[in-house]
């Protein structure tokens, strides 16, 4: 895999989107097992036909997992993410069915320099979750701490 791209490399604006993913009904139940979401809104599908449901949904933090694990696949974090320090103003304004494909645009809201770790900065982004018909999901804020250079890179 490719080396990411280090801080510098980022400028407030830049704008990318990942390739999609299908949602399934075993990612699905999967995922509410290991969570412990057991309840009828995941589980009972009779359930969800009777709130008006057509098929098995997701829930908003799997398809939040989801779209962090199409940006971490492009490769743009590979070797300089060093932690991810937040996730602001989570918001699902859509619901996801399983057979759902998912793509994440992201735009870069703020890059700068750690104040504490001057090896490492800042970047933030605005994150949204489109569907196959190109409707917003779920969107929020994501800040991570990465490395200022790319392994290897050195200004000196």
């Amino acid at each position: 895999m490719r080396t990411g791209t280090p801080l510098g490399g980022w400028s407030v604006g830049d704008k990318f989107t990942t390739r999609g993913r299908t949602v399934t009904e075993t990612d699905i139940l999967s995922y509410v097992g290991v969570a412990g979401y057991a309840e009828s809104l995941f589980l009972d599908t009779e359930y969800l036909k009777a709130k008006g449901h057509g098929s098995r949904m997701a829930p908003a933090l799997l398809t939040a997992s989801f779209a962090d694990g199409l940006i971490i696949q492009t490769g743009v974090l590979s070797e300089v993410a060093v932690a991810l320090l937040g996730i602001d103003n989570l918001r699902a304004l859509a619901p996801v069915y399983a057979g759902d494909t998912l793509y994440a645009e992201i735009e870069v809201t703020e890059v700068r320099p750690s104040g504490s770790r001057p090896d490492r900065g800042v970047l933030s982004s605005r994150q949204k979750v489109v569907n196959q018909s190109g409707k917003t999901v779920l969107v929020y804020d994501v800040s991570r701490m990465v490395l200022r250079e790319a392994p290897g890179q050195s200004n000196s």
